[in-house]
């Protein structure tokens, strides 16, 4: 598959103009990387039965989450397929509703690292204690330790790579 460079925005934009405006009740948020594009769109909320506590608003909003994936899954395909064509990369979905979000169809891309032994000590010791199944997940773990934890500072990041990429895209170009 050929991965075409194509920016942020303008995979947003493909996908406002290509979903189906009954879909979602706003915008979808569109994350991409440089294997998947993951679409999470906002579902409106059910009518609950009076009296509902939390446990039977959750449901209704896991409920509604599982309709939508199964009414839409033929037309996500053939969406998710295009997107692939354009872009090279994967489409995940998911769906939002309330406080409750799900994901589906998402990847699970392995990342090949080299370790040094106080850092294979860590995931064992992770792995050894219950706390995760293998290295592998004992890793995503702790990735996923720093993405909670450290989320601004990440987020900075981020915004500092974009600023380096704008920075790029309005230097000169050279001529051959």
């Amino acid at each position: 598959m050929k991965r075409t460079t194509i920016d942020q925005s303008s995979i947003e934009g493909w996908f406002a103009g290509r979903l189906p405006d009954e879909w979602f009740t706003g915008p979808p948020t569109v994350t991409t990387d440089r294997e998947e594009i993951l679409v999470v769109g906002p579902l409106p909320e059910p009518d609950y039965p009076d009296g509902a506590d939390d446990a039977g608003r959750a449901a209704a909003r896991s409920a509604r989450i599982e309709r939508f994936r199964a009414e839409t899954r033929e037309a996500r395909m053939r969406i998710a397929d295009e997107a692939q064509h354009r872009t090279g990369r994967k489409v995940a979905w998911g769906a939002r509703c309330g406080d409750e979000e799900e994901l589906f169809t998402t990847l699970a891309v392995p990342v090949m690292t080299r370790l040094r032994m106080p850092e294979r000590q860590v995931l064992d010791t992770l792995v050894g204690a219950g706390v995760a199944r293998s290295r592998s997940h004992a890793l995503a773990w702790c990735v996923r330790l720093v993405r909670d934890h450290e989320g601004e500072w990440i987020q900075q990041l981020r915004d500092a790579l974009v600023a380096v990429d704008d920075a790029r895209a309005s230097g000169p170009t050279p001529t051959n």
